[in-house]
């Protein structure tokens, strides 16, 4: 029976990748990226076809049905090509040099992207998704191989000039780093930052530019620290109009909760139906910091939703978060998802299911190719009256759904996008004051320390089927590093913040650039490619640089360390003519600058972290949006180990045996205090 798989599979059946796995079967001799394939091809003299995408793509999907499947096509590919496939979530840097070319070369770019290069890794074709054949103006992939066969076979000159030349462009795209930044630039990057949001902002639908819309929950995020530090009320409308309309679209899932991809529409109803770990986790935060800035409840609500989902579909026994749930199930975009007003009667009966129809949009002609999204455009009844009206309702709709054929599930566990779930699930832990949730961002750090970790200590990038493999990149670093800040500041455990520390100081040994400033993209010690990027670009998710800068100045206060002070100088430096231009594309960096720019506040509370009076000023600081705010707690349990990663913190005493608060702010300490409605006072 093995013989018969591995005669009809190939090379793919032996990887862990579940996109790569999903190909094994393919007539396309498909490679991994390895040694094996680029041998091959250049011992055979054959140009490299380089396919690049992930599980949860509707559009690689797509291309392997019209194409990958076909034998024709597999041929072509066969005949004249070495054929490799590369998982992007599994291998960023391949993704990263690659997608650049693409966009450098067509102006646009995303997945499945399509490369084709020489044996040296050198590319001279970039593109994204073909058709089989030449259809609409656009050109088919068989007629694509066909140009780059007669052009490798004829015009090999030609060819090679051309790969040498795109190579060297990528090459010279290097950072110039400057010597010095004013505070008045800093200050003008932010608030020209604000504006171009402003501008950009759809004040009909909320979001940002038309469709498709993405969330991106990073560029909310720096609007609410804006508004905090310049007291802007129009920056807190745009997250506030954002989140509402957000919410009540399609794009979130109203039964079983959880944010889907993106929005094909401008007003949120119609989403691509993939939902990926770091939308949720990135949209939780942003809500739960909603929350602390207006107080409003339904903020907190629909940040649990999204944490119950994720812990109900998300994670894994072993308490690692997976990847993305595809938005395909039977070969149909969204069937999962959809209703008719039949199917919801058929559930609640014809009263309650008449009614739950007109609130939730699902009508006879539907809203999305015959059937219906459920979502709450139009309706601006409160969450918690909807809850107490139809609460019930969703719960039975969610078991009649899952009885059909679920989505396909991504279960590789990633240590980037688990950290940032980590991060949500400790800020909700904090916010919320809710113990379930700091459980989970424990149990996932320990899944994260215990497997992810090679037998030197170095961090690797993905976990599945029991296998840990690739060494970890500047993401899983940062956000890492991040994670355990948050961790450290829920839970008050010096030794999260000794990890922080430890990961801190093995992403500047591996990726640092000691000319220019600034991180790699992969490290010193991993595969050496035809360029070293480093990027800053907060697309989907915010840029390992952007937020290793953002951890340098939070560890630099925290810590009092100089040293992690000019490291996040030297960020800004060498980032600084790349990001001062395109602001909003870099949003999560000028987060960083509006904490430099802010009168930061360093809190210090000496006293048994389960006493009452300790527990109050906790609530003080949970109740409270305080992003430009960083707290150390000192008690017995953790004196020791805090006073070895911050020996300063000696100097620091209980007053007449009660919790004591040692406040600073803008390089200015105040007298310390005992008195609790002071401590409140200060903090607010």
């Amino acid at each position: 029976m093995n013989q018969i798989v591995e005669k009809q599979a190939n090379r793919l059946i032996y990887e862990k990748s579940p996109y790569l796995l999903q190909h094994a079967h393919n007539p396309v001799n498909w490679y991994p990226w390895s040694e094996e394939a680029f041998q091959k091809a250049e011992k055979e003299d054959k140009p490299i076809f380089l396919s690049i995408g992930y599980s949860t793509c509707h559009w690689c999907h797509v291309m392997e049905r019209e194409s990958f499947e076909d034998e024709e096509v597999a041929q072509a590919l066969n005949d004249f090509f070495v054929s490799i496939k590369v998982d992007r979530e599994e291998r960023p840097d391949i993704d990263s040099i690659y997608m650049n070319v693409c966009q450098a070369l067509t102006g646009r770019g995303g997945w499945p992207l399509t490369i084709i290069m020489t044996p040296d890794k050198k590319p001279f074709f970039a593109g994204t998704y073909f058709p089989k054949s030449s259809i609409r103006g656009r050109m088919g992939l068989l007629q694509v191989l066909e140009r780059i066969e007669e052009g490798w076979d004829n015009n090999r000159e030609r060819v090679i000039k051309s790969s040498n030349e795109i190579v060297q462009v990528i090459q010279d795209e290097e950072n110039q780093r400057i010597d010095e930044i004013s505070s008045k630039e800093m200050a003008e990057a932010v608030d020209k930052t604000a504006e171009m949001f402003s501008d950009y902002f759809d004040r009909k639908y909320g979001g940002f530019g038309t469709a498709p819309k993405f969330p991106t929950p990073h560029n909310l995020m720096f609007l609410l620290r804006y508004w905090k530090l310049r007291e802007d009320d129009s920056a807190l409308e745009i997250v506030e109009e954002t989140l509402d309309k957000m919410y009540r679209g399609g794009v979130y899932d109203h039964i079983g909760y959880g944010f889907s991809r993106y929005s094909t529409y401008d007003k949120w109803l119609v989403p691509h139906f993939e939902k990926m770990l770091y939308d949720n986790a990135l949209l939780a935060i942003t809500y739960l910091e909603a929350f602390q800035a207006r107080g409003e409840e339904e903020y907190a609500e629909i940040a649990e939703e999204i944490l119950t989902y994720v812990i109900r579909d998300m994670t894994s026994e072993q308490g690692g978060f997976y990847s993305a749930e595809d938005a395909d199930s039977e070969g149909i975009e969204g069937k999962f998802y959809l209703w008719t007003p039949q199917e919801v009667k058929d559930v609640l009966g014809e009263e309650l299911g008449t009614e739950f129809c007109e609130y939730y949009d699902i009508a006879t002609k539907g809203n999305f190719e015959g059937k219906s999204i459920p979502n709450l455009i139009g309706n601006n009844e409160r969450k918690a009256k909807l809850e107490e009206r139809f609460g019930e309702a969703k719960q039975k709709l969610f078991e009649a759904r899952a009885k059909r054929v679920h989505p396909y599930k991504d279960d590789k566990i990633l240590t980037s996008w688990n950290a940032l779930m980590i991060v949500a699930m400790a800020r909700a832990a904090k916010s919320l004051n809710k113990d379930i949730y700091l459980e989970q961002a424990e149990k996932a750090i320990d899944f994260i320390w215990n497997n992810l970790r090679n037998e030197d200590g170095r961090l690797l990038a993905r976990y599945r089927d029991g296998d840990a493999a690739y060494l970890a990149y500047v993401d899983d670093y940062a956000f890492l590093v991040w994670a355990l800040i948050e961790l450290y500041e829920s839970s008050f455990n010096a030794k999260y913040l000794k990890m922080a520390l430890e990961l801190n100081d093995d992403l500047i040994r591996y990726f640092w650039d000691d000319k220019q400033g600034g991180l790699y993209l992969y490290g010193s010690d991993g595969e050496e490619l035809i360029t070293r990027p480093k990027e800053v670009y907060d697309g989907a998710i915010p840029s390992g640089n952007s937020v290793a800068t953002f951890n340098f100045l939070r560890l630099a206060r925290l810590l009092n360390d100089n040293d992690l002070q000019e490291k996040a100088d030297s960020q800004i430096k060498a980032f600084w003519n790349q990001i001062k231009e395109d602001n909003i594309y870099y949003s999560y960096f000028m987060s960083s600058l509006l904490f430099v720019l802010a009168e930061g506040r360093e809190v210090i509370i000496v006293g048994n972290r389960e006493a009452n009076d300790t527990k109050e000023i906790r609530d003080a600081l949970r109740d409270n949006f305080t992003p430009f705010t960083t707290t150390l707690l000192k008690d017995e349990r953790n004196s020791e180990l805090l006073s070895e990663i911050a020996p300063f913190i000696e100097n620091y005493q209980q007053i007449d045996d009660k919790v004591t608060a040692y406040i600073c702010q803008n390089y200015t300490c105040q007298s310390p205090t005992t008195d609790l409605d002071e401590i409140r006072e200060r903090l607010m």
